[in-house]
């Protein structure tokens, strides 16, 4: 292994945060994770998306959807007080990969190993009138004892799955592919990916067929982050 990368990982990430180790205190995706322990709601209760105000014309997805990959919800979220964000999120593509394949040339440590990497692919059009720039796309993935599992974080590019924000500038009507990085604690399953901005909306869901990953760009995915992190997400029901 390159002496140069050893060391690269604690825990193989800088950060697993719900936005991106955001210090922004007021993002509702923190306030979902700080009671992410808990278990699964049961779906059919009132869900604060349902009093969001949207642009004329839009319609949301129903709350408590299940959706196949391929297929696209649209939803809302509060980014902070008095400002909402309105979103299609199209879900394309899930894939299970392992350390040897994506992680080449990364130091990954025992305890991290005891995890499963799994990469999910979206397609994210920003239909509200909040420039989203720089945000974490708002997606978890669901393991095999219902617990939702954050999206882990790179310090720098992570060439295998890039990127899990949206570009500086994401206004009305762009449009972005996003990929985001996931380790299920306990070598775990990647049974749905779930859109849950708080603890109290009802989850909206996609499932289909894993896949094998897309092979990466550049040159084949060589970590060349050198900041260290314990990559370990934190589950919500």
């Amino acid at each position: 292994m390159n002496g140069r990368l050893s060391g690269v990982l604690a825990g193989v990430l800088m950060c697993a945060a719900l936005v991106s180790c955001s210090d922004d205190s007021e993002d509702p995706d923190s306030e979902s994770s700080e009671s992410s322990s808990e278990s699964t709601s049961e779906s059919g209760s009132a869900s604060p998306a349902d009093s969001l105000l949207v642009p004329d014309g839009v319609e949301l997805t129903d709350q408590g959807s299940s959706l196949e990959v391929g297929e696209t919800a649209t939803v809302a979220y509060q980014v902070r007080q008095g400002v909402v964000a309105v979103l299609d999120i199209q879900v394309t593509r899930l894939e299970k990969t392992s350390f040897e394949e994506s992680f080449v040339g990364w130091d990954i440590n025992a305890e991290t190993r005891t995890k499963k990497p799994y990469f999910v692919r979206a397609t994210v059009t920003n239909l509200g009138e909040t420039d989203l720039g720089g945000r974490p796309a708002p997606l978890y993935i669901v393991d095999g004892t219902d617990t939702l599992i954050e999206p882990t974080s790179f310090g720098s590019t992570f060439e295998p799955c890039d990127p899990g924000v949206f570009p500086e500038a994401f206004p009305t009507a762009a449009t972005v592919d996003v990929c985001l990085v996931f380790l299920a604690p306990d070598k775990g399953d990647l049974t749905a990916v779930s859109f849950r901005p708080t603890e109290a909306d009802v989850p909206i869901t996609w499932t289909g067929e894993l896949e094998k990953p897309k092979p990466p760009k550049g040159d084949k995915g060589k970590g060349k982050d050198k900041n260290k992190g314990d990559g370990k997400g934190k589950g919500q029901n």
